[in-house]
C-alpha cells in the first residue's frame, strides 16, 4: 500500500524537544519500514511527503488543501502517516472532517505511530473514541489560548482605544479614506450634546428616569438604531463611566481611554450618588438559588427561562420554570425542577453505565493526552521566558551603548519603545498561555471525576455545585413548553456515546 507522510518543519529553534523534523521523520519512516495495512494486509510503501512550515499558518489550508487533492487522484487505498493525532489536531483542525470522510470512504488509513493508533473503515469503536477525544481535548486546549486578534486588542487597550460598541453620543469615523477599516470615535454632533444634557439633568436630583426619558424623546434623541429611548437605555447610560473617559472591560477590567469626553467624572459622580440614594433598601428574602439557572433558553422564542419557589398549603415548597415571555410571543407554560432533573440523571447514568473497563481506559488515555498537553505548555512558557531575557538583556545593552554616547537620544527612544512594545506581547501571550492552562487541568479534571461516579457527584454536591457541573455537561440547551432539549460539550459528548456501544469498546 502506498504511504505518505506530513510533518511540519520546526522554525523556532526546534522548540519542541522531540517533536523536530529530524525526529518526527525517524519516526514515521521506521513505521512505514515495519507496517502493513490493517485493510489489505500489504507492506507499506513510502509514496510522497508533505512537509510545512509552522510559522505558516494562512498557508495551512493551501497545505492540506494538496494532500486531498493527491489522495482523490489515487485508485488505490492510501496510508496517510502522521506522528501523533494532537499534532495533526493543531495544525489541520479545519482539514479533519476531510479525513474523517475519506477514512469512512475507504480510501485512506490514518496511521499515528506516536500514540499507536492505526484507523481504517471498519475500525472499532475504542480506536475511534480514542481518536475523536484527542481531538477534543487538543482542540479545547488550542481554542484556550488567545490569538493574535485577541492580542492586538490587547494592545490598543494598553493605548487607550476602544474595540467595543460604539455608544450613544459618538460616531465610528474612518481615519483613513483609502483603508475604511481603521476607525476612530467622535463625538455624534446630533446627539452627543443631548447625552451630555441628560447626565447634567440627573446629577441635579430633580429629575426621574422616566422625565429624563420623555424629555430626550422630545428633543429628538433617538438610540443608535433609530427607536424610541426606554427607561432601561437611560438608566444604562447614567451609569456608563465611558462617557466620563473610563472605559469598562469584563475580562481586564477598567482603564483610561483616549476618546473625547462628553462629561466631566464630577458629574457621573454626582449621577452615581443621586442613583445610590434613590434605590430602594433590599426587604426581599434573599434571591433563591436555583439548579438551572441560566442553563436553559426557551426553544420557541430565545427568551430566558426563569425559575420561582411555590409553597403549597401543607408546607412542601416545589421550583418551577418557564420562559419570561419577554418578547409577549409565547404561552407561558410551567414544568417542575423534577421534571427537569429526569433526564439529566438519565445522562449521568449513562456515563456511569459505561463498563468498568472502558473507564479505565479512558481515564489512561486522559492522562496520556493531558502529560502531552503539559509538556507543550512548558515548551511555550520556557520559550516565553527566554525570549523576554533576551530583551532584557537588550535593553540594558542599549542603556549602555546611550551612556557612552555611541547612539543619539531619538535612536535610543525609538528602539527602546520597541523593545517595550514586544515585552508587553510577551506579558500577554503569558498570562494566555497561563489561563488556558489552567482552564484546561479544570475541564480535564472534571472529566476525570464524571467519567467515574458522575451521579454520587451530582447528588452530593450543592445547588450552585449541581449548576456548575451542568454548565460543563451542557451548552445551548432550551425548553420547549415542558420538553428539555439538552446538547452536551464536546468531550462529554463523545464519553456518553459510550454508553450506546459497550460491547465493541471491549474487542
Amino acid at each position: 500500500m502506498k504511504a505518505i507522510i506530513l510533518a511540519r518543519v520546526s522554525t523556532q529553534e526546534q522548540k519542541e524537544a522531540g517533536n523536530s523534523l529530524p525526529a518526527q521523520h525517524a519516526r514515521l519512516i521506521v513505521h512505514i519500514e515495519k507496517s502493513y495495512s490493517k485493510t489489505t494486509n500489504s507492506k507499506l510503501v513510502l509514496d510522497k511527503e508533505f512537509v510545512f512550515d509552522e510559522s505558516a499558518y494562512k498557508e495551512h489550508r493551501k497545505e492540506f488543501d494538496k494532500i486531498i487533492d493527491y489522495i482523490n487522484k489515487q485508485k488505490e487505498t492510501i496510508a496517510f502517516c502522521c506522528d501523533k493525532v494532537d499534532r495533526l489536531s493543531r495544525d489541520f483542525l479545519i482539514g479533519l472532517p476531510a479525513l474523517e470522510r475519506l477514512r469512512r470512504e475507504g480510501k485512506i488509513e490514518l496511521h499515528f505511530p506516536g500514540d499507536g493508533l492505526v484507523l481504517h473503515q471498519n475500525s472499532p469503536a475504542t480506536d475511534l473514541f480514542h481518536f475523536n477525544i484527542a481531538l477534543a481535548l487538543a482542540q479545547y486546549y488550542s481554542n484556550a489560548i488567545s490569538d493574535n486578534t485577541k492580542r492586538a486588542f490587547e494592545q490598543k487597550r494598553r493605548n487607550g482605544e476602544w474595540t467595543g460598541r460604539v455608544r450613544l453620543g459618538y460616531l465610528n469615523v474612518p481615519l483613513d479614506v483609502e483603508n475604511r477599516t481603521r476607525k476612530d470615535i467622535i463625538v455624534d454632533p446630533l446627539r452627543g450634546f443631548l447625552v451630555a444634557e441628560m447626565f447634567q439633568m440627573y446629577a441635579t436630583g430633580n429629575y426621574s428616569l422616566e422625565t429624563i426619558r420623555i424629555a430626550m424623546t422630545e428633543k429628538g434623541l433617538r438610540t443608535l438604531k433609530g427607536g424610541i429611548l426606554t427607561k432601561s437605555t437611560v438608566e444604562n447610560i447614567l451609569k456608563d463611566s465611558f462617557f466620563c473617559g473610563i472605559a469598562m472591560s469584563k475580562k481586564y477590567g477598567s482603564y483610561l481611554h483616549n476618546h473625547p469626553r462628553l462629561i466631566d467624572r464630577e458629574t457621573f459622580d454626582k449621577c452615581q450618588q443621586v442613583r445610590g440614594k434613590r434605590k430602594k433598601s433590599p426587604n426581599k428574602e434573599k434571591s433563591k438559588d436555583f439548579i438551572f439557572k441560566n442553563i436553559f433558553k426557551c426553544h420557541n422564542c430565545g427568551c430566558a427561562i426563569t425559575a420561582e419557589q411555590v409553597k403549597k398549603k401543607n408546607g412542601d415548597t416545589y421550583n418551577y420554570y418557564s420562559c419570561t415571555n419577554g418578547k409577549k410571543i409565547c404561552e407561558r407554560v410551567y414544568v417542575t425542577e423534577k421534571e427537569l432533573l429526569e433526564p439529566v440523571y438519565g445522562i449521568l447514568e449513562r456515563l456511569e453505565s459505561i463498563p468498568a473497563d472502558v473507564q479505565d481506559k479512558l481515564v489512561e488515555r486522559l492522562k496520556e493526552l493531558n502529560d502531552s498537553e503539559v509538556k507543550y505548555h512548558d515548551n511555550q512558557i520556557n520559550r516565553i521566558q527566554a525570549e523576554h531575557k533576551k530583551l532584557q538583556d537588550n535593553k540594558n545593552s542599549l542603556l549602555n551603548k546611550y551612556i557612552e554616547e555611541s547612539i543619539t537620544k531619538s535612536d535610543y527612544d525609538k528602539k527602546m519603545q520597541e523593545y517595550n512594545d514586544k515585552l508587553q506581547l510577551l506579558e500577554i501571550e503569558s498570562s494566555e498561555y497561563t489561563k488556558a492552562d489552567t482552564d484546561y487541568k479544570t475541564t480535564i479534571s472534571t472529566v476525570f471525576a464524571l467519567a467515574r461516579r458522575a451521579r454520587e457527584i451530582f447528588d452530593s454536591s450543592e445547588v450552585h455545585e449541581k449548576r456548575q457541573i451542568l454548565n460543563y455537561l451542557l451548552q445551548n440547551s432550551t425548553l420547549n413548553r415542558k420538553t428539555p432539549c439538552i446538547t452536551m460539550r464536546s468531550p462529554f459528548n463523545l464519553i456518553l456515546d459510550l454508553s450506546y456501544r459497550p460491547i465493541g469498546l471491549r474487542e
